[in-house]
């Protein structure tokens, strides 16, 4: 293993809750009601993956740029100030730099979103390499995000990384781009949905999978599946 590819939202940050909120209340703003819930269920997924869940084809067509700009200005102004950190990920970066492995961050989210994330975390220093959906015709379940990952990280192949996620669609994504998956609890998905997923292995937050670095697919000599 040569690199490691992390998703942001949930895996980084606690920011899940904050991006159904924003999601519900842009709905809202369009006439369109929507279950908290139902909406959390589908974070992970960028807005054009996301809407079609709860909006017909045809709205998406007609409407869906400006639902999605003003979700997008909406999440900035009232709901990017209280996202926070997990605890450890800047220590489970420099450990991972420390044995030697490239770092990448691949998320649904905007490039300019990703850029203030590293900010937020305080790792830009850590990061080798970052894609956003400004890189993906299509945001996650679809590989487009991990797949220019890989563009970037070349010459390192796919049997060379594995991705950090909290998603099934994190997992579901990086399979089609031949990468395997490293599942993380709290972003709030059920452990069972990430297995089924087909995560390899399945930690608690980044201070879990810090705590059990010698011991997982990260560590240096690890041979790692998918």
């Amino acid at each position: 293993m040569k690199a490691v590819i992390f998703d942001i939202d949930g895996t980084l940050l606690d920011s899940v809750d904050l991006h159904a909120a924003a999601w519900v209340e842009a709905f809202g703003h369009f006439g369109v009601t929507v279950k908290p819930a139902d909406v959390r269920g589908q974070i992970g997924k960028g807005g054009d993956q996301l809407m079609p869940v709860f909006l017909p084809e045809e709205r998406v067509e007609r409407e869906g740029e400006t639902i999605e700009a003003y979700r997008s200005d909406l999440f900035k102004r009232d709901y990017l100030p209280r996202v926070k950190p997990f605890p450890a990920v800047r220590e489970l970066f420099a450990r991972i730099r420390a044995d030697g492995h490239t770092i990448a961050l691949a998320s649904s989210g905007k490039r300019s979103e990703v850029e203030h994330y590293q900010e937020i975390l305080g790792i830009a220093d850590l990061v080798d390499v970052a894609t956003s959906s400004d890189d993906a015709d299509r945001s996650k379940p679809h590989p487009d995000i991990f797949q220019a990952a890989l563009r970037k990280l070349a010459p390192l192949k796919a049997r060379d990384m594995l991705v950090v996620g909290d998603t099934p669609y994190d997992a579901e994504a990086a399979r089609k781009a031949g990468l395997p998956t490293l599942g993380v609890l709290c972003g709030g998905f059920p452990e069972a949905e990430l297995s089924e997923a087909g995560c390899i292995a399945i930690y608690r937050d980044p201070q879990d999978l810090l705590d059990g670095y010698d011991a997982s697919p990260l560590a240096r000599g690890h041979a790692v599946s998918g």
